[in-house]
């Protein structure tokens, strides 16, 4: 019995640690949808999920909701495109990614862990059937950081990025998420520098 639990354990280990490699292919994917507004070197999936998981986590504590099922449905949101990279929304007009992305999960679950797998796979079903209050955070955190990303490339002299602040805000629920959009319209997202670097005068 040592021997099947040490090879089982063996294996779990594997196929966790070919989990970690393979979330870090998302370090190297682009998010194709900056290609349309014409970002020739956008941001990666794994920039956009980090800060994603930063922002949901603040509007689930300024929404009193659980932080961590947040955290957890933000990081992983987008993990399968290790495996199918990100389409942009033209893309998805045509092909029906949605069904891809639950196949891939499971793929990718498959062999993990079974404590992680049921977590991961409850959490991200949560976060596609929109069923909880922390999946409706996570969704906004992610169109947030969409708005956040677009109104910085406006702001660095990219005019095509303005075209995503017509339809993102509509998506927001939360009351939380609306209020930073409104604050995001007016803001300079280059200001915030400037209160921590002192200039001599």
């Amino acid at each position: 019995m040592p021997k099947q639990r040490s090879k089982k354990n063996n294996t779990e280990n594997l196929a966790v640690l070919n989990f970690f490699a393979e979330a870090g292919l998302l370090k190297k994917i682009k998010r194709s949808g900056w290609w349309v507004a014409g970002i020739k070197d956008p941001e990666s999936v794994a920039e956009h999920s980090f800060r994603c998981a930063v922002i949901g986590y603040c509007i689930a504590e300024m929404e009193k909701v659980d932080p961590l099922k947040v955290l957890l449905m933000t990081l992983f949101n987008d993990i399968h495109e290790a495996r199918i990279n990100d389409l942009h929304k033209m893309g998805h007009y045509y092909i029906d990614f949605k069904e891809a992305e639950r196949k891939v999960f499971k793929d990718q679950t498959e062999f993990l862990d079974e404590r992680i797998r049921h977590i991961l796979r409850t959490t991200r079903n949560e976060f596609d059937k929109q069923s909880s209050k922390e999946a409706i955070v996570a969704r906004d955190a992610d169109i947030l950081e969409c708005l956040v990303q677009a109104k910085e490339y406006y702001d660095r002299g990219f005019s095509g990025a303005k075209r995503f602040f017509k339809r993102g805000p509509d998506f927001l629920k939360t009351k939380t998420a609306k209020r930073f959009w409104q604050q995001i319209k007016k803001w300079d997202s280059h200001s915030w520098w400037e209160n921590v670097v002192k200039f001599e005068r």
